[in-house]
């Protein structure tokens, strides 16, 4: 049996933004990897949006970009210019071609349609055991999650980002897609962080999305219910439901990378690679691919990949928070974005922040819940 040099699970966003990383660096162009998953996305599935600083890896695929964001609420609102920074809206559809034609290209790699049903580190190699065969890799990068213990456990919280979205298409030019909507507030909060999410890509198309980071799920219906609302309360009433979409994304500081081996990986959701505070998965999963393509030259322990940083805390209690007082997510994001400049808030965001900066940030939040939060964990 060919034991490959690396294996990838999993041909989600973690598992093409890796091999795209993999196969852009001639480094790795001896490598042999193979590629498994149960079928090769090629649908509108995902929307995935980030921040970033003039051109990237995906900007040729955009469906959209902007230079302005909206934040609403009741105590603080406003159109805000994000330069040097855009925001970046990408389809899943576009981007499962754009990697895959790529990939293709490769002799080096080869594609299994395969349903993955374990991934086990035996030392020596890792077994990948499909519902057709076994695989021997030498390195293996997971994807999928095969694990509930974040779930299970008590030490760290959890929340989801939950949403509906609807795509919505109107006969007459009313959006201005000069500005995304990053959170607006203006919706009934009910106990807990609420907020639209609205990405207009044209005059006459635009998503909106009923978003909410909290414990529990709703039924379908509650929230197109809130988005029918809301469009109404805009004056939009003639428009037809073009697609829809929907998702859940763990926010926790759970310590993923204790599945971690020598030889074995879980990267994505399933390495914990979502920003807690925010549930943003995309632009640290590709940062993260960078880092570990980096680290597989030098390295030969992935049990060894990724440290704690000072952002782990920041998040760590920042969740603690929001999990026991729900409640307060939208006065907690008026306050950050109302006393901060909005381009040094991504950047902390994107943990790319000093020090001293990281101390501004923090300071313009209400201290005594942070330390309430500092003293619980203090405790433990």
């Amino acid at each position: 049996m060919q034991t490959y040099d690396y294996i990838i699970t999993g041909t989600g966003a973690a598992g093409l933004i890796l091999i795209h990383q993999l196969i852009s660096d001639p480094h790795f162009d001896k490598k042999q990897i193979l590629m498994i998953d149960k079928e090769i996305k090629n649908s509108n599935d995902r929307t995935w949006c980030y921040w970033e600083k003039g051109e990237g890896s995906w900007d040729e695929i955009l469906i959209k970009k902007w230079h302005h964001i909206y934040f609403g609420s009741e105590w603080f609102k406003k159109k805000i210019d994000i330069l040097p920074y855009q925001y970046k809206m990408l389809r899943s559809q576009a981007f499962y071609s754009f990697i895959i034609d790529k990939v293709k290209k490769r002799a080096n790699v080869t594609i299994v349609l395969e349903n993955v049903l374990t991934v086990k580190d035996q030392e020596s190699k890792v077994v990948v055991t499909t519902d057709q065969n076994k695989y021997h890799g030498t390195k293996v990068f997971n994807s999928i999650p095969f694990t509930s213990a974040y779930k299970d456990q008590q030490k760290y919280p959890v929340l989801n980002q939950h949403f509906i979205g609807w795509f919505i298409q109107t006969p007459l030019p009313v959006f201005d897609d000069s500005m995304a909507t990053f959170m607006d507030f203006a919706v009934p909060q009910k106990g807990n962080t609420r907020f639209m999410y609205v990405l207009p890509f044209s005059k006459t198309e635009a998503l909106f999305e009923y978003t909410l980071f909290s414990e529990t799920l709703l039924k379908e219906e509650e929230y197109e219910s809130e988005i029918e609302n809301y469009l109404n309360e805009k004056g939009i009433t003639t428009y037809q439901i073009t697609e829809k979409e929907k998702g859940c994304i763990p926010m926790t500081c759970y310590e993923f990378s204790q599945h971690n081996s020598k030889n074995l990986i879980h990267i994505g959701t399933a390495g914990g690679w979502t920003k807690p505070s925010t549930g943003f998965t995309f632009n640290l999963t590709s940062k993260k691919t960078l880092q570990l393509s980096a680290f597989l030259k030098k390295n030969d322990d992935l049990s060894k990949f990724g440290k704690k940083t000072k952002f782990w805390y920041y998040d760590l209690l920042f969740i603690d928070l929001l999990y026991k007082k729900n409640y307060l997510g939208a006065s907690l994001f008026s306050k950050l974005f109302q006393r901060n400049k909005t381009s040094q808030i991504l950047k902390f965001l994107d943990e790319e922040s000093k020090i001293l900066e990281d101390v501004s940030i923090m300071a313009s939040l209400p201290p005594l819940n942070f330390l309430r939060m500092l003293w619980a964990r203090m405790l433990k």
